[in-house]
This record gives C-alpha cells, structure tokens and sequence, in this order.
C-alpha cells in the first residue's frame, strides 16, 4: 500500500511539472511575460500599455490626407490632386507619374495643403508622397497612388470663340464635345454664358455632340461675354465624364451685318445700322443657288484652295468641275462650302451684273490678295469671324442653323426648345 500511495505521489508531482511547462510555452507564444514577481500573469496588459503609451508620445500628431484616395481610378484631372494636414505643417509633398516624371506643385502659404500646379494629364497613373511635422517636429508621413480618367471615361467639349478673342455681333458660343452626351440638362447646368449686356442667353441642342448658346438678338456691340465650363467630373453618358474646368471670355467688337441681295447683286455693308459702303457681287447662279438667311462668318483666309469635287461639283471624270489653288480674301459662311470670297479669274463687268458662282457670293479682287482695296480686299480687311453676312433674295432655300454657326435663322421660340436645362 505504501509503495503504491509513494507511485501516486511522484505521478501527481509529475503532471503538476508537465503542466508548468506547457503553461511556460503558453505564455512565451502569447508575447507576455508574467515574471516570478507576478505569478499571476497580471502584467502582462499593463507592459503591453506601456510599451504603447512609449511608442504614442514618439509619433507625430500631424494627420495628413492625401486625394483621392490610394487606389483610386477615374480621378479628375483639374482638381481631385491635394494633400491637407491637421494638427501640423506640410514640410514636403512630391508628386511623379509612374515613369518618374515630377509634377511641380506648390505648399500653400500656411502650409496646410499642397496642390498641383497645372492640370493634370489623362489616363496617367501619379505617386503622391507627403511629409508633415506637428509643433514638436516629429514626421508623419503618407503615401498614394492613383490613376485620372482616360479619355475612354470622359469628355471634353472644344469651344468657340477663343479665349481673350474679339468677334462680331453673330457669333454664338459654340461646344463640340467629343462623346455623345445623353445626361443633356446635367451637363448644360455645368455651363453658363453670360454677357455684361444683360442678355438673356439661352442654350440650345443640336444633337448629342453639339450645344450653342446664343442670345435672342445679336449681342451688342462692345460687351464682354463669359463662359464657364464647370463640367469637372459631370457625368455626360453612363461612365463618362467631364474634365473641364475652364472659364474664357471674350470682346464683342462693333456691330457689322452686311446684307447681300442676290437680285440687285449688291452687297450693303452696315455698321450699327449705317450703311458704310456699297458692294457689287455675284451670287450663285440659277443652277447653283446661293443658300439664303443669316451666316455668320466662322473662318478667315488671306488664300485657299477650292476644288469643286469637295463640295459635289465634279466632271464625268471624277475631277471637280473648279479647282482653284490661290482664292483670295476667302470667308467660311457654311460648313458645306459656302465662302465670300475674293474673285479675280471673273470678268470685272459680272459683280452687279450676274450671278455667276456655284453657290459662293464673290467680290471682285486681285491676283495674289494683296490688294486691300479691291472690293474682295476691302471687305476681308473690314471684317472679323462673327460678323453676320445676311443672304436674299436667292430663290433658295435658308441655310441649316446647325450649317456653321448659323442658329440665328432659328426664332427665339425654336431656339429655347432646344434647351435642355
């Protein structure tokens, strides 16, 4: 009996030392250190709580945000780029493309933010690495990456008239966007047009590309006029969006409409409703008619070339029926042709006389456009893009208002409906 009560004992004496060093591995795996003082194994949360107050007092305070977020795809490239901190000052931002190009930027005054300096580039993954201090100069850092928009998932509209120009009474502003735009109101809300005139202007849709803005009667002569395009992340069709944040003004320069009348074959130059001079043309012939209503002038050539096959006026054998190298004093009043232009190669006794052209109105002119007084020449050196040229009496029909920059052969009426905001 007492050997088998001495065999129990040791058994007991055994497991309890089995279990003291399994308990040993337990706790070294768990990273706490309960020591001989405190058996118990209660110090280990408040060690671990020292450890992390120590680490807290060494970091820095300063919390920096970088945008957009790391990751981020699709980002605006005029403003989504920024970096702002808290509880600190910036003390250096740097920002590169992802084949290491920098892109300069600037720390705000107070330094509390930073942003890039220019706009930013499509489709173009960028790096942003940030460094802030609080006020007892210890550094947080911050890091991200992110990718703009491509031009797959945007827009853009290309506008006219150019910043700072100066144009005549007729031209509208004018915004081709390169993807159809199906989102209509919401992208015509991201642009407003106005004039120090005080005129109401009113937006109008030609198609899904195409937003003109016009007032209901020319614009008066020697206003300024506004445009802002505030499309900047505007969702134009599903998955597209603007990129644009722009605004442009130009001049209005004094009012000149110049009425040609196909029948007298008289052209009467007007500045503020004063006829300053007097014209002979020669309008299209009873074959080719010239379009009648009022054009505005969209481009300006000293010379250019006009070939008759790019307009549908071609021979049996396939060349155009005109093609002239040196036209001069050449004016773009349609997007389908129609010019007034200089004419040198007519006989001088046909301007008043007969309508001659294929569908072009024609001022007799020099050889070479370098004679500004020459009827051609006077008028081209009289005239500015946006001036009105207004057609009658042709016998045709009036030219397309999305034809050029022609809305205005649409009614105040007409014009609003194709409003989309």
């Amino acid at each position: 009996m007492e050997k088998r009560v001495m065999t129990d004992s040791k058994r007991r004496r055994g497991l309890s030392v089995a279990s003291a060093l399994l308990g040993g591995v337990l706790v070294l795996s768990a990273c706490s250190g309960g020591g001989d003082d405190d058996p118990q194994g209660e110090g280990d949360g408040s060690s671990q709580s020292k450890v992390d107050e120590a680490a807290a007092k060494k970091t820095s305070e300063a919390q920096i945000k970088i945008t957009p977020k790391d990751g981020s795809d699709n980002a605006s490239i005029n403003s989504a780029a920024a970096v702002t901190v808290t509880k600190g000052t910036l003390s250096e931002v740097t920002m590169k493309t992802a084949d290491g190009a920098a892109v300069k930027g600037e720390i705000s005054a107070d330094k509390k933010s930073w942003k890039p300096s220019g706009q930013l580039e499509r489709a173009t993954a960028y790096k942003i690495a940030a460094t802030a201090e609080d006020s007892d100069g210890r550094a947080a850092h911050e890091n991200a990456s992110f990718t703009t928009v491509s031009p797959a998932n945007s827009f853009i509209g290309n506008f006219t008239p150019e910043d700072g120009s100066t144009v005549g009474v007729g031209m509208p502003v004018s915004i081709n966007f390169d993807k159809a735009i199906t989102n209509k109101a919401d992208v015509q809300k991201g642009i407003t047009v106005s004039s120090t005139s005080g005129q109401e202007v009113v937006g109008h849709w030609f198609n899904a590309n195409r937003l003109d803005f016009r007032p209901e009667d020319y614009w008066k002569g020697n206003s300024t006029v506004t445009l802002k395009l505030n499309l900047d992340g505007v969702e134009g069709a599903s998955g597209v969006y603007g990129v644009q944040q722009k605004t442009v003004t130009f001049k209005i320069g004094r009012n000149q409409v110049s009425i040609v009348d196909a029948e007298t074959k008289t052209m009467k130059v007007t500045q503020d409703g004063k006829t300053i001079r007097t014209i002979p043309i020669s309008a299209g012939s009873p074959e080719n008619k010239t379009y009648e209503g009022r054009m505005v002038i969209s481009e300006k050539f000293t010379e250019t070339r006009m070939n008759g096959a790019t307009v549908g006026f071609t021979d049996d054998d396939g060349k155009g029926e005109y093609d002239i190298k040196d036209v001069p004093h050449a004016m773009r009043l349609s997007n389908s042709g129609t010019f007034i232009h200089g004419n040198y190669w007519g006989a001088k006794s046909i301007f008043g006389s007969v309508n001659t052209s294929h569908g072009c109105v024609g001022l007799a002119d020099t050889k070479g456009a370098g004679d500004t007084n020459s009827p051609g020449g006077w008028f081209y050196s009289h005239s500015i893009v946006g001036d009105v040229v207004d057609v009658r009496n042709t016998g045709d029909k009036t030219v397309a208002p999305d034809n050029g920059l022609n809305g205005w052969n649409l009614d105040w009426a007409a014009w609003k409906a194709g409003s989309a905001a």
